[in-house]
C-alpha cells in the first residue's frame, strides 16, 4: 500500500483471500515492473514490445504501459511541466503496481527524467520486483533517430520543456540493467532483460 493517504477518510484498504505466495503457484508467474527509462527516442518502447512480445510467446502474462498511449487516457490531464511529470509518473507507478500485484510483467516505458519520482515508483514494490532499466543512448544518437520529429520541434522552440533540449535528464545511478540501445540491437537489448528476468527469478 502506498505511504501516500488517501483525502477521505472514509474509505478502507480491503485484503483480499489470496495471499502473493498461492497467486504465484496458481499462475505459475511472479509479478514485476520493469521500469524503462531514458531520453526520447533511446529505443525504451521499442524493447520493451519486443521483450513483451517473447514473453507472451512463452506463455507469460506481460504488458506495456506505454508513455503516449498512457497519456491519451489516464493521464489526458497533464502537460509536462516538472509538476504534471511528477504526477505523471506518480500515477504510473501506482498503476504499474497493481498490474505486479496481479502476477502481470508490466513494462513501463516512459521518459521519466527525475531520480526521485522513479525512487518514489521503486518504493511501491517489494525487494526484488522493481527493475530499473536505462536506455544508454547520446542525445546526439536520439536526435538523429528522432521518428517523431520531436527534436527538430525543440530546437524550433515549437515544444517547451522538452527533456536533453529544454528540460532536464537524470541518469539512473544504479540501474539494475543498462542497455546500451545506442549501439547494440534490438535483439541484443531484449535477451539482456530476459536474462536479467531468469537470473532474478521472475521467469
Amino acid at each position: 500500500m502506498s505511504d501516500q493517504q488517501p483525502v477521505s477518510q472514509n474509505i478502507h484498504w480491503h485484503h483480499g483471500k489470496l495471499d502473493a505466495k498461492q497467486r504465484e503457484e496458481t499462475l505459475g508467474q511472479k509479478g514485476a515492473v520493469l521500469w524503462f527509462t531514458g531520453l526520447s527516442a533511446s529505443g525504451k518502447s521499442t524493447v520493451a514490445r519486443e521483450v513483451e512480445l517473447a514473453l507472451v510467446e512463452n506463455g507469460k502474462n506481460a504488458y506495456v504501459l506505454d508513455g503516449d498511449n498512457i497519456r491519451h487516457g489516464l493521464n489526458s490531464n497533464l502537460g509536462f511541466s516538472p509538476e504534471d511529470r511528477k504526477e505523471n509518473i506518480r500515477r504510473i507507478g501506482e498503476t504499474a503496481k497493481l498490474f505486479a500485484e496481479a502476477n502481470v510483467i508490466t513494462l513501463t516505458a516512459f521518459i521519466s527524467p527525475y531520480r526521485a519520482d522513479r525512487d518514489l515508483a521503486r518504493k511501491l514494490l517489494p525487494e526484488g520486483r522493481f527493475f530499473e532499466i536505462f536506455c544508454d543512448a547520446s542525445l546526439d544518437a536520439c536526435e538523429k533517430r528522432d521518428p517523431k520529429g520531436l527534436y527538430k520541434k525543440a530546437r524550433a522552440g515549437q515544444i517547451p520543456d522538452f527533456t536533453g533540449i529544454s528540460a532536464p535528464y537524470e541518469s539512473p545511478e544504479k540501474p539494475e540493467l543498462i542497455l546500451k540501445t545506442g549501439s547494440e540491437s534490438l535483439e541484443e537489448s531484449t535477451r539482456h532483460v530476459l536474462n536479467l528476468l531468469i537470473k532474478k527469478g521472475i521467469i
